[in-house]
């Protein structure tokens, strides 16, 4: 047999009845009631938390999205200043060596 053991759990006489009820309604031991209940507990904090770590990720991704469409935008358009520049450039050697 696995060691047990023991936790005290304190509550008011209106709780402890309506935990020994609810334990004999699912046919279970009461301490088997409470083990199955803490273990199954999740804070809404957690929730809430997870949710603002999500929406934070969320805003890091568009915030980094649009720097890279905000570069790709400035590249295309200095791609567009260069070629400009560099047809202008052999224009000038064309006329030169003409």
């Amino acid at each position: 047999m696995a060691a047990v053991e023991r936790i005290v759990v304190q509550t008011t006489p209106q709780d402890k009845k309506a935990f020994v009820a609810k334990a004999k309604r699912l046919d279970l031991p009461l301490s088997e009631l409470m083990r199955r209940g803490a273990l199954a507990y999740q804070s809404s904090e957690t929730d809430a938390e997870l949710a603002a770590l999500a929406d934070a990720a969320k805003a890091a991704a568009d915030k980094a999205g649009a720097a890279i469409d905000d570069a790709l935008d400035f590249i295309s358009e200095s791609n567009k200043r260069i070629a400009a520049m560099e047809a202008r450039a052999s224009k000038r050697v064309a006329r030169k060596t003409a």
